[in-house]
């Protein structure tokens, strides 16, 4: 697998690349956002290690970029910003997994691996329906009462997760696990953010709550 570094920093970028090529990767690499988004139009990476604090763009602007063109390459944001704030920018921009310098060599190395085991397709082309709901896995998008609602790789696997497991309540620790690879749940609130962005796009037509909090527990699907 081809992994794209984009980082401005060479000593930071050179500990990255070793690091991947050690664990058996192709690594290419860029020192700024501008490089980096014509590396990906050159040859598409498997996925994107981003640093947030690039001289030309941010790490948010180019997120952006990607996503508006429909790019759906795995990104996992580096910054040294550690505020939840930031966090939630950095996947609201499209970054699929989020993590704050210093870190450990080791730890990027699982969270891109639990970001790219996220982007393997998880189903064989078939449909998941629960009431009005359909989960299409070839168009990967929603649709509901008779309106499509299109879905990041992080939104529509969070609900296939919901949808082949109809009315019973999942804990955050679990759909941490299933979704991200680990627990986050004491450090992140990235799953609010997402269950927010679903409930956003499948609620955009008036339609009832479908995804209901449990406090205390989790989340479950079911009907209001």
């Amino acid at each position: 697998m081809r992994i794209l570094i984009i980082e401005d920093d060479d000593s930071v970028r050179g500990a990255v690349r070793r690091a991947l090529l050690l664990a058996g990767y192709e690594v290419a690499q860029a020192p700024n956002g501008e490089t980096g988004l014509l590396e990906v139009q050159t040859e598409p990476p498997s996925a994107i290690i981003l640093d947030l604090g690039l001289p030309d763009m941010d790490g948010m602007e180019v997120c952006r970029r990607l996503r508006e063109r429909s790019d759906q390459t795995p990104i996992l944001m580096l910054t040294a910003r550690d505020a939840i704030e930031d966090r939630v920018a950095g996947l609201e921009a499209g970054a699929d997994d989020y993590l704050v310098k210093p870190y450990d060599v080791r730890e990027l190395q699982a969270r891109l691996t639990a970001i790219m085991r996220r982007h393997i397709p998880g189903t064989d082309g078939s449909s998941l329906r629960f009431g009005e709901l359909e989960l299409d896995a070839d168009a990967h998008a929603a649709r509901i009462c008779g309106r499509t609602a299109e879905l990041t790789r992080t939104e529509y696997q969070l609900l296939e997760l919901f949808m082949l497991n109809p009315r019973r309540v999942l804990p955050a620790d679990l759909i941490y696990d299933r979704i991200w690879g680990y627990d986050l749940s004491l450090a992140s609130n990235s799953l609010r953010v997402y269950i927010s962005y679903l409930r956003r796009k499948l609620e955009a037509g008036g339609e009832p709550r479908l995804i209901q909090t449990v406090h205390g527990v989790g989340y479950v699907l079911r009907e209001p």
